[in-house]
């Protein structure tokens, strides 16, 4: 049985929804990131990325982990392209052609999206678009964007999905970093091709349940 590591309130929804999406059974270990406990090393302190039995499994003390047997991945990224070629079913690459598809389309989220969209997220997070420095940021970041979000725009011409006519483990990879946009109206304003398709990504039962799981975490 698949295991997956960490908490829902970190980058381990791209793999939780997926699996949620195809229905397959697997074991959760709750792992908090460190940063977010007072004393890490306290005795009654939750299992935690710093604790030495999970920096055994990812000395990078980062989450999600994922385990099949031997085998242990450490990338969100990797995670769900690894799980929907095991499984397979209309979520995974049909063809070869299609998972070089559904890796462009990860790689593009954690290249050229991922990183500005954090920091929008985190200045919503910080109250920051209440102060001018907060507004410079979002402004400098929404510009940022405009370029990959408008290929993204671009592709949705004619198709509700990024890969083969229907949605597929490389929405799900996508759409998990386009969410940290949303907070910021502005930086999608542009792209009316962008927010019908999270909105129908969003709409999804297996999201709709992730997400509830995810609010139901300690913030």
């Amino acid at each position: 049985m698949i295991t997956l590591y960490g908490v829902l309130r970190s980058r381990a929804t791209r793999p939780f929804w997926l699996l949620r999406e195809m229905g397959v059974e697997f074991r959760h270990v709750p792992v908090i990131q460190a940063y977010r406990l007072s004393d890490p090393g306290a005795a009654d302190a939750p299992f935690h990325t710093a604790s030495a039995d999970f920096l055994a499994l990812n000395p990078a003390s980062q989450i999600p982990v994922m385990v099949d047997g031997d085998l242990v991945l450490t990338e969100s990224m990797a995670i769900p392209l690894y799980l929907a070629r095991k499984f397979g079913g209309p979520l995974a690459p049909a063809t070869l052609a299609e998972e070089g598809e559904a890796m462009q389309w990860g790689f593009a989220a954690i290249t050229g999206i991922e990183g500005p969209a954090l920091d929008i997220l985190y200045t919503y997070a910080n109250k920051g678009q209440q102060t001018p420095e907060g507004q410079a940021k979002l402004a400098e970041k929404t510009a940022a964007l405009a370029r990959p979000l408008g290929r993204i725009e671009a592709h949705l011409q004619g198709t509700d999905w990024l890969m083969g006519g229907r949605f597929t483990v490389a929405d799900i990879l996508m759409a998990e970093c386009v969410r940290y946009v949303q907070p910021h109206a502005p930086a999608l304003a542009a792209c009316p091709k962008v927010r019908d398709w999270i909105t129908r990504c969003q709409a999804r039962p297996a999201f709709q349940q992730m997400m509830a799981e995810r609010n139901a975490e300690p913030a």
